[in-house]
């Protein structure tokens, strides 16, 4: 799977990660309907460092279709809620 995180880059990620980020998701949505955006920051900040540690980072020049999209920590409660689908922001 190929994740973007806004305003830093793709990353290929492989399936053991893809499950490690959903539970992160999950977490992210609870916040979001609960209005935790302390929480969500953090979260967001968990999923970013999951993506940087464990991925694959893409090269500048490579530039492929992305199955999902991250916002960067400091997004707001909108521009998360713009981005999330019906899975989440992490299909799967």
């Amino acid at each position: 799977m190929i994740v973007r995180i806004i305003g830093e880059g793709q990353y290929r990620l492989d399936d053991g990660l893809i499950d490690d980020l959903n539970v992160l998701d999950a977490e992210l949505q609870i916040d979001l309907d609960s209005g935790d955006a302390a929480h969500f920051t953090d979260v967001l900040r968990r999923m970013a460092a999951l993506i940087h540690g464990r991925g694959e980072p893409l090269a500048d020049q490579e530039f492929l279709r992305s199955d999902a999209v991250v916002p960067p920590p400091d997004a707001s409660v909108e521009e998360i809620r713009q981005l999330l689908g019906d899975e989440g922001l992490i299909p799967g």
